[in-house]
């Protein structure tokens, strides 16, 4: 039976050492409560780390078996591999760069050492634990490089990943060392899940600007699958914070908190101590509020509750000492004897007070600098039972997305900052009371709950497609099939396409000669008895002559245009017209002119635009111009526009690969046909060909007519030495 095993970096269970022995706290995040439902059913599994260094084996032992008694497999590490690859890589690295505070990030390759090490460590657990039709779900920064670790071991395992953090624009990317590693790693899942569409565009442009793979409509061609990347708007549990406000420990807390007040009305900041949050920014506004409207001075408090987080990293430090001395000066500003405008808290809170502080406050302050997602803002609105509140909420919150009832503001300008609490706090009820309902009906909806039941769902229907969709691998069986059948044969057909099957796509196109590794190979070929090797290619004649000329082989060149058997001259097709160039070049020039680096290539009777070496972006949006021209002017017309890997071609229509390669199964009447190709021009001949020959895709294997899918360029010619005995 199938399994879903969680994985990250931390297990929902805390095991901390007291006089007493071990304790095992369970952790109150949003990401243990949402994930509750599902690492606790049957036997499912959540693996990471327990929090703990361990002693020795007996006490790992220890631990493993209590854990494993509640669905849990740790991870142990050691207080060095937590240094550089938790401290060091995770958030001296990654965290700043993911922010936007890429000034901050620190570039140490032993760091990187140490993170690619841990994530081995993690991926050899995951492999203890997953059986064959195992669902696994991967989570967060720290885990980059897993997905691609537990591809490389388990090619078909459904795989997904979330990241909780922002991912930021592609040129914050760059700026990593480490980024293709980065980036391969995640593309290891099958799902990729991002909180907003935001992120989810940043990291398709990186993939396509780095990597340089086809990424757009929410999918990445890769050379083994389709990848979906998709963005899910992780929630809360809506219900338990809801119930919470209403319990007699929050109401008395409440109570408690207003007799301490009075009448002063409150707003409300609760942060975890980051430089991510805003929080000195925070503390300017709300003095810019008292500067501007002196009127509040005395009847409004900012409730600042900032919880410990890593105080002992000077960043931490350094942000604590500032907002100590924030608070310090404005309220030796303005207080008075009955009134202090911050009431200023280091500590975490449990649940009940928590949600006692929630419901207190008339002004939710939800400012970060950037935030993955910020479930405070939805514990607020979850918490407000009597609808009356008001949230102030920062855009580059991923919450802004969803909360468009809340006041959205730019956390760096400190007047509209100010604006909006003076706004807020004259709002009228009814106004507030409709803000919050609108609120709370997504909240509601939108909970931790149905976050991870639709991750999960859309995992298991982007495996369904892939195996619907995807061609299937050239495995070892279907090799030796192949190669027992081309040895039964009595004549031999291979049609060989050229650029992204026999060699790698190269920015000058002019600069993929064959090699000579590869001419040896292709000649050897030729000379078996009974065997004619066509390479069947969308180069000209001359190219293609000047390459491959003087060798024993068959061509195919522009498309199905020029045919050349073996020792012979070079003979059309049938008889095409060549006049519509003169319309159709000034058309390209001009997208020449308007696109740098492309450039234009004319054959016989085929004009070509390249835009490989263009800028990634800017390529793909000059081509779906030029589709959308060309497809105008030529319409009603026998010219045909085609495009390719990073080309746009227009050609006479009614010829193809296809149709001429139909010509050397009709005269030759192979009973062994083999044929490679890497793109849409190659589905033509794979549909020419009988059933029983053996077709295969170079490349991405999605939707292809072909029967069998190889990954690059080495494997066709790994394939093709194979033929050679």
């Amino acid at each position: 039976m199938s399994r879903t095993l969680i994985v990250s970096n931390r297990l929902p269970t805390k095991v901390l050492r007291t006089d007493e022995g071990l304790t095992f706290q369970p952790s109150e995040g949003g990401l243990a409560t949402g994930l509750g439902s599902i690492y606790r059913r049957g036997d499912n599994l959540w693996i990471g780390w327990p929090g703990l260094f361990v002693q020795d084996e007996a006490e790992e032992a220890h631990i493993s078996q209590e854990l494993r008694a509640d669905n849990m497999a740790p991870v142990f590490l050691t207080e060095s591999e937590i240094h550089d690859f938790y401290e060091g890589f995770s958030n001296g690295t990654l965290w700043p760069t993911f922010h936007y505070f890429s000034d901050l990030a620190t570039y140490e390759q032993s760091h990187w050492e140490a993170y690619v090490a841990v994530n081995q460590k993690f991926c050899e657990a995951v492999l203890a634990q997953a059986g064959p039709d195992d669902t696994i779900w991967v989570h967060d920064y720290q885990l980059l490089l897993l997905p691609e670790m537990l591809r490389r071991a388990r090619p078909e395992a459904a795989i997904g990943f979330f990241l909780h953090i922002p991912f930021p624009s592609q040129e914050l990317i760059r700026v990593l060392p480490w980024r293709t590693e980065l980036l391969e790693g995640m593309l290891g899942a099958d799902l990729i899940g991002f909180h907003t569409f935001g992120y989810l565009r940043h990291f398709l442009s990186a993939v396509s600007h780095l990597l340089g793979w086809p990424a757009q409509n929410g999918q990445i061609e890769t050379p083994t699958r389709t990848i979906r990347v998709d963005a899910f708007p992780m929630g809360i549990d809506y219900e338990r914070y809801a119930k919470a406000a209403t319990s007699e420990a929050a109401l008395a807390h409440m109570a408690e908190y207003r007799e301490a007040l009075r009448d002063t009305r409150v707003i409300l900041s609760i942060d975890r101590l980051d430089y991510t949050k805003g929080i000195a920014q925070r503390l300017r506004a709300f003095d810019l509020l008292l500067q501007r409207y002196p009127e509040w001075r005395g009847q409004v408090s900012l409730i600042m509750l900032v919880v410990p987080s890593r105080d002992q990293v000077a960043q931490y430090a350094s942000l604590k000492e500032e907002i100590d001395e924030l608070v310090g000066r404005i309220n030796a500003q303005y207080r008075t004897i009955s009134w202090n405008p911050i009431l200023y808290f280091y500590r975490s809170l449990p649940l009940e007070e928590l949600v006692s502080l929630y419901s207190l406050a008339e002004v939710a302050l939800v400012t970060p600098m950037r935030d993955g997602m910020n479930l405070v803002a939805k514990e607020f609105v979850a918490s407000k039972v009597d609808k009356k509140g008001v949230l102030i909420l920062s855009e580059r919150a991923g919450a802004a997305r969803e909360l468009s009832d809340a006041i959205i503001i730019n956390p760096t300008d400190m007047g509209q900052l100010a604006e909006s609490m003076h706004e807020a706090l004259v709002m009228p009820e009814e106004e507030q009371i409709t803000r919050m309902t609108a609120m709370q009906a997504l909240v509601r909806r939108y909970n931790v709950f149905s976050w991870s039941r639709l991750f999960i769902n859309q995992l298991a229907y982007t495996k369904m497609k892939q195996h619907t969709l995807a061609t299937e691998m050239l495995s070892n069986e279907a090799t030796t099939q192949l190669l027992t059948d081309f040895k039964a044969s009595q004549q031999r057909l291979i049609l060989l396409d050229y650029d992204g099957t026999l060699v790698p796509f190269h920015p000058n196109p002019q600069r993929a000669e064959p090699g000579q590794e590869l001419r040896l190979l292709l000649r050897a070929l030729a000379e078996l008895p009974s065997t004619r090797v066509v390479i069947i290619s969308g180069r000209d004649r001359a190219t293609l002559a000047n390459w491959l000329g003087d060798l024993p082989l068959d061509f195919i060149a522009e498309h199905g245009v020029w045919l050349r058997t073996a020792g012979e001259d070079w003979q059309l097709f049938q008889p095409l017209r060549a006049d519509w160039k003169r319309d159709l070049r000034p058309v390209l020039e001009l997208y020449v002119a308007r696109t740098a680096g492309s450039f234009i290539e004319e054959k016989d009777f085929s004009l070509v635009w390249h835009y490989r070496r263009a800028d990634t972006d800017l390529g793909i949006e000059r081509a779906r111009e030029m589709l959308s021209h060309l497809s105008f002017m030529t319409a009603n017309t026998d010219l045909q526009v085609l495009e390719g890997n990073k080309v746009i071609e227009i050609k006479n229509a009614g010829i193809n690969k296809g149709s001429a390669a139909a010509r050397w199964v009709e005269r030759y009447a192979p009973d062994f046909t083999l044929a490679l190709g890497d793109d849409r021009t190659d589905e033509d001949t794979f549909r020419a060909l009988p059933s029983e020959a053996y077709t295969v895709r170079v490349g991405s294997g999605a939707r292809s007519l072909a029967r069998f899918h190889l990954a690059s360029p080495i494997d066709v010619r790994r394939l093709l030495r194979k033929l050679l005995g």
